[in-house]
């Protein structure tokens, strides 16, 4: 596939300020967490400092409403008179599901059978009518097909102007909220799916703090836009190979790559066993309850990005908290089993 253009159109500080204000109605301003315990030094060391962003606490359990309510909130009346569509692996149906409750739309989503079933009940519980379907490649299928027959307005899950200035209003949150704690950024650790979170976030953090590093994190068996970075081009993939499946995006998509490519500095792959030592080292000493998708920075900073980020102030984004208990269960019970293995710098105790 083609390369993006070089010259796309970023959000400006201006216009994030803005979409922030017309979101605060219908999102949280979600907390920030320094996290300072003998366990989180033993993972990435003395003096690095970490402050994690709590997306996960955001209405349906992750950072997805923001930048579905900015694409929704400026849809017309014809349109949300005849619904909208999106697909997902569950968190931006979740998210699609709620914004259309808030406007005042029908939201017909389209989610992969292999999802987890806790994220397919919450979009249900929204008023979300689901569409079940082999994989994420049928799913953008099967959306066009409702586009065409019912008229719905598709609502992209990670890809557009619209969704990024949405997810830039996080970036936005997290810098201001460092500054209020005393906590001088020198970099920020953000997963990517398709993009549209790190593509935001990275476009206000190196706008407000240009000297500020930006890291986005992908599994290994989703490496799309670790693959797009290294060849300069649109990738995609076969076949999602990896627990963190709402990190699992087909392809990348030329706006939010542009964003990309040029704000964040480079993509960081963890592979699967990283991130369930993090959703145990979350859980046992911060409590939370994170998917795989949310443990994600947290794996990153514990492990590959560990010695470059030594002694530095590092803003961690922690999006998304949708899982059921016994899957929940099975990953911590393995990161548990693979931090053992790996003493002492998984944080854990001998």
């Amino acid at each position: 596939m083609t390369a993006p253009s070089p010259d796309v159109t970023a959000p400006t500080l201006d216009e994030i300020r803005a979409a922030r204000q017309r979101l605060d109605p219908h999102v949280l301003r979600t907390p920030v967490w320094h996290w300072r315990s003998d366990a989180a030094r033993r993972a990435v060391g003395d003096g690095t400092e970490l402050l994690l962003k709590l997306e996960l606490l955001q209405h349906g359990g992750s950072f997805k409403p923001r930048g579905a309510l900015a694409v929704m909130l400026d849809l017309p009346a014809d349109a949300l008179a005849r619904g909208v569509t999106a697909l997902s692996a569950g968190n931006h149906a979740i998210a699609v599901a709620y914004a259309a409750r808030v406007v005042g739309t029908t939201a017909k989503v389209v989610i992969p059978r292999t999802a987890n079933p806790a994220r397919v009940a919450r979009c249900r519980a929204y008023g979300g009518e689901v569409v079940l379907v082999a994989d994420v490649h049928e799913a953008f299928a099967r959306v066009r097909e409702i586009e065409a027959a019912e008229g719905r307005a598709f609502v992209h899950p990670f890809e557009g102007p619209r969704t990024a200035l949405g997810t830039a209003t996080l970036g936005l949150e997290l810098c201001e909220q460092a500054d209020a704690a005393g906590f001088d950024l020198d970099a920020v650790v953000v997963p990517i799916g398709g993009g549209g979170l790190a593509a935001g976030v990275a476009a206000a953090v190196k706008q407000l703090r240009p000297g500020c590093a930006v890291y986005g994190v992908e599994p290994e068996g989703a490496d799309t836009m670790f693959r797009s970075f290294r060849s300069g081009r649109l990738e995609s993939l076969d076949r999602v190979r990896t627990i963190a499946d709402s990190l699992g995006a087909p392809h990348t998509a030329p706006y939010s790559f542009a964003l990309c490519r040029r704000y964040v500095d480079e993509v960081i792959l963890v592979d699967d066993d990283a991130i369930c030592r993090a959703m145990a080292l979350l859980f046992s000493d911060v409590k939370l309850a994170c998917e795989p998708a949310g443990a994600a920075a947290t794996a990153a900073v514990c492990g590959p990005l560990r010695d470059r980020l030594a002694g530095r102030r590092v803003g961690v984004i922690v999006c998304g908290s949708n899982i059921d208990a016994e899957t929940f269960h099975q990953h911590v019970t393995r990161g548990e089993s693979s931090a053992r293995a790996e003493q002492p710098a998984a944080g854990f105790p001998e």
